[in-house]
């Protein structure tokens, strides 16, 4: 159950053989869900998919049906694995077209139009007809906007130029805060009360997460909500039950 269903929602679809395959740590799911917590934006589902363009179309169809946004990373650069913007094309029912501003960023940048072509390069102009470009100060080649989908690249330092693009153009909402403490008990000793708690606070998060400290069992227990009233007076209770378990 959501706690802060009146936030805008987001969903994140990580691309790539690379991810699946463990060669490569995907480290942008973070980035778009911190970047997304400081708007008011929920993160609240992230898929993991393979470069398959039946795949990509149908998990961008789904998604974005289901959330106020979808972020994409990977998949738009000029190797023959890279699929997503035609997927997302066809997941809208849209041409897939060279962009001319994104060919002329091309042409200004490669000496002619048969380099571009023999590394690829021309096919990042291809994009989803209509699309909005999503500027960046890490490259040239800009990701892109087609209805409510964020296609950006998949690698991080790119992808958060991207990302700084688009945080912008969302509808904001209420910035969800955070309390934690550490009880050192195991999480059973506090699991009954604790979940007696979130059953009388359920505009709040609750979440408890062990951990060893010097050879101890120990339980950090971390509260979230965009209902800061109830935040307070549960964080409250809380504090009172490790006091009471004298941990």
């Amino acid at each position: 159950m959501r706690f802060d269903m009146k936030n805008p929602s987001a969903a994140a679809i990580i691309i790539g053989n690379e991810i699946l395959s463990g060669r490569t740590l995907d480290i942008n799911t973070q980035e778009i869900a911190l970047r997304l917590g400081e708007i008011g934006v929920t993160l609240v589902e992230t898929r993991t998919i393979a470069d398959d363009h039946d795949m990509i179309v149908t998990t961008v169809q789904e998604l974005s049906n289901k959330y106020d946004y979808v972020f994409t990373t990977g998949g738009i650069g000029p190797t023959h694995d890279d699929i997503t913007a035609k997927a997302i094309a066809a997941a809208f029912n849209v041409g897939y077209v060279r962009n001319a501003e994104i060919y002329d960023i091309l042409k200004r940048h490669y000496i002619s139009i048969e380099e571009q072509r023999a590394v690829g390069r021309e096919k990042m102009a291809y994009i989803p007809d209509g699309a909005k470009l999503l500027y960046n100060d890490a490259t040239n080649i800009p990701g892109f906007l087609t209805g409510n989908v964020f296609a950006m690249a998949g690698i991080p330092k790119i992808m958060k130029s991207m990302l700084k693009t688009a945080i912008p153009m969302l509808k904001k909402g209420k910035i969800v805060k955070s309390e934690s403490i550490d009880i050192m008990t195991g999480e059973s000793v506090i699991a009954s009360d604790f979940e007696a708690l979130q059953k009388k606070y359920q505009n709040v998060e609750m979440g408890s997460y062990p951990f060893q400290k010097d050879g101890v069992h120990a339980t950090s227990l971390v509260l979230r909500s965009s209902d800061y009233e109830a935040l307070d007076l549960a964080f409250s209770e809380v504090k009172t039950l490790c006091k009471k378990l004298g941990r």
